[in-house]
């Protein structure tokens, strides 16, 4: 009796431990799913954001190396500088990032059209790469920080490149778009969550 209560218990334990072993895939194939789903729309609400509405991450970010505009050094920045009065948009970008490329050209429009400054993280980005990005694609950027180790874009809760972020001026993050923004997310998103963040509204 004894050991046909043993073996019932086994084979009842059997599909249990089978089942925890699945879930963690259930789980994550949901995720993943999930995030291809809203990066393959463009539309960064179907992703979590846990930053939006909260402070900046703090961060000091170096000046990407030998970078210069007309005679003077860019300089790098901090969450400081993201704290002065002003809507600005921060944009993590990596020269071996091929959306990065095609994303460019509407952060020049965006800081042409808008009247932003923008501030570049060049993220694990050796500096002579960071260099010719910005020197092929043109410098959209007041200012360009260098995240060497990619700890500020886990800081900043970044999926991958590219990314931007819309910060108010009180240093607070109203708005992220995850993936290159296209003419048409310049248009329908960024810049209305600017005039937002500018008119003290939520994004």
């Amino acid at each position: 009796m004894q050991e046909q209560v043993r073996e019932e218990a086994r084979s009842t334990a059997a599909p249990r431990r089978s089942g925890l072993v699945v879930l963690p895939f259930i789980v994550f194939a949901a995720l993943a799913l999930m995030f291809a789903l809203a990066l393959r729309t463009g539309d960064p609400s179907k992703l979590p954001s846990a930053l939006i509405g909260k402070p900046a991450p703090e961060m000091t970010l170096p000046p990407l190396e030998g970078l210069r505009e007309a005679g003077a050094d860019v300089p790098g920045f901090s969450t400081a500088d993201l704290k002065r009065g002003d809507v600005t948009a921060v944009n993590f970008f990596a020269s071996w990032c091929a959306p990065c490329a095609q994303e460019h050209p509407q952060l020049l429009a965006l800081s042409q059209q808008a009247g932003i400054r923008i501030y570049g993280v060049n993220y694990k980005d050796p500096p002579p790469g960071g260099r010719r990005f910005i020197g092929r694609y043109g410098n959209p950027y007041a200012a360009v920080g260098v995240d060497a180790d990619g700890r500020a874009a886990i800081e900043w809760g970044v999926y991958g490149m590219p990314e931007t972020f819309i910060v108010d001026g009180e240093g607070r993050i109203v708005w992220k778009h995850v993936g290159p923004i296209t003419p048409q997310a310049l248009e329908s998103q960024i810049i209305p969550a600017i005039r937002a963040a500018r008119a003290g509204a939520p994004g």
